[in-house]
């Protein structure tokens, strides 16, 4: 009954901005990183639990409770910020989405962006049959990618004592002097701990833990929502932990070590049928049918349409709650998608005369890139999320978080802000090329300065907001959540 909001969240955590940091760190560093997967897979775990709770208990998902809670005004930017986030991980989703369409279909690149924006269609009909019919969906598209990733990594045979090996952080982790390809340990594990634990799953996972039907007046019952929904977004970022990995252990097992020069999801597609980059004979065999290329241009579709349609429904959420808006799911996904699609256009644009490597490396630049606006909005969920589940006044003494959980929390919270910030000049720095001048590095250690200046100067905004109004009750508005029309005890 409680199955299926974890699939939905689990999705954020496996969509097509994972993949290049998670196959070229094991490119680079073997099986080192896997411990970084595994920290952000725990980490993402307890920030999902008070999500899910913070909406169960409350009956509002985040985004209400931050508006309810801080100025009109604050409400407005921490909105319009959380807005360019989607919209960051929404260019992500067009980019793996067209790439998938042209590798599998041979669409030509403009044409194939354009055709993600009618990917409308398919929320449109997606609203008609039920929300639990979309979860099952995303679970059957989730089960898509895991068994080409499986399929593809069983064949390379890889060191299983060297991968568990590598659950165990050392020192050599987050190392930042040991330099491979141009990146460092530290540098690697900053972009995956960037793709993984992403703000809008947040939001989501507080509005869609409210799906299920629960008896406020009846703590037991409230208690028992709680612990399956627990149970379920724990097993479901677990799956999440294990495609993860598997990207990274392609990047070890089923490349030669330093094989793959071309990070993008073209160069990945090639090599996947190159038999002289491949590592072992079993491997080189199937190669051949192109079975391999093919099965991972599959697997990039569907990751785009799961994160099309989480992407739609968080969009849904912040909206409504931040500044109480209501619009049609098709039509905030049409919006969403015309807006995302401008700055893929131009670039695709801006390389059509260029060498197909130079398209590649462009588009593989502006994904990155994209990237950036997480590390602005993942703040500004984190901290209010653990403020408000910390709160007794809000939770109630039986739900507010733990001894634990608040000691866990605040570590997360801070540990990845640090590393968020800590990434932000290099991040800046990645806009001007992969040779930027020294005048260029100035310029964008300077521009991350300034803009860490202000985040820091927004989050003290947000939390004497916070702290002012953490004894009001505040007023409860309808939640996306109660917009559908079928529940799990349907």
């Amino acid at each position: 009954m409680y199955s299926g909001p974890g699939a939905l969240v689990a999705v954020g955590y496996m969509d097509p901005g994972n993949w290049s940091t998670s196959i070229t760190g094991g490119q680079n560093f073997e099986y080192l990183l896997m411990s970084v997967i595994l920290i952000s897979s725990l980490i993402a775990m307890l920030l999902q639990y008070m999500a899910a709770k913070l909406g169960i208990v409350s009956q509002m998902d985040l985004a209400q409770a931050i508006r309810a809670r801080t100025s009109k005004t604050l409400g407005i930017v921490l909105w319009i910020l959380t807005e360019f986030a989607i919209m960051a991980t929404d260019i992500a989703e067009v980019i793996g989405a067209a790439i998938a369409l042209y590798l599998l279909f041979h669409i030509p690149l403009v044409y194939a962006v354009f055709i993600t924006v009618f990917d409308v269609l398919l929320l449109l009909l997606l609203t008609k049959v039920g929300f639990r019919k979309i979860e099952a969906i995303v679970v059957c598209l989730i089960l898509v990618i895991l068994f080409v990733f499986v399929y593809e990594v069983a064949l390379s045979e890889p060191n299983f004592a060297a991968m568990f090996k590598g659950l165990i952080p050392t020192g050599q982790t987050f190392s930042g002097t040991d330099h491979v390809n141009g990146d460092t340990p530290l540098t690697g594990a900053l972009g995956i701990i960037g793709a993984t634990v992403m703000p809008h799953n947040l939001y989501l996972h507080s509005a869609i833990s409210q799906t299920r039907k629960v008896d406020h007046n009846d703590q037991e019952d409230v208690a028992r929502t709680v612990r399956f929904s627990t149970w379920d977004s724990n097993i479901q970022l677990s799956f999440a932990f294990v495609i993860n990995s598997l990207l990274l252990i392609m990047g070890v097992a089923v490349f030669k070590t330093g094989a793959v020069k071309d990070p993008s999801f073209f160069g990945l597609f090639d090599a996947l049928s190159n038999t002289s980059m491949l590592s072992n004979g079993i491997l080189i065999a199937v190669a051949k049918s192109g079975i391999l290329s093919i099965l991972f241009a599959v697997a990039l579709l569907a990751s785009g349409q799961n994160s099309t349609i989480t992407g739609t429904l968080t969009g849904q959420v912040i909206m409504e709650g931040f500044i109480h808006m209501k619009m049609p799911l098709w039509l905030r996904r049409l919006v969403t998608r015309l807006i995302s699609v401008i700055p893929v256009l131009i670039c695709v644009a801006m390389t059509s005369g260029q060498s197909p490597i130079r398209q590649h490396e462009a588009l593989n630049t502006l994904m990155n890139n994209s990237q950036v606006f997480l590390a602005f909005a993942l703040p500004f969920s984190m901290l209010p999320l653990l403020m408000m589940t910390d709160n007794s006044k809000e939770m109630g003494e039986r739900f507010k978080n733990t001894l634990w959980v608040k000691v866990l929390g605040w570590f997360s919270v801070l540990a990845l802000t640090f590393l968020n910030m800590k990434g932000l000049p290099d991040n800046i720095a990645s806009f001007f090329g992969d040779n930027p001048s020294a005048s260029q590095l100035t310029l964008a250690h300077t521009i991350a300065y300034v803009i860490i200046v202000a985040i820091v100067l927004l989050l003290i905004w947000t939390i004497y907001d916070l702290y002012q109004s953490r004894n009001k009750m505040p007023q409860r508005f309808e939640t996306t959540a109660e917009h559908y029309d079928e529940s799990a005890n349907d």
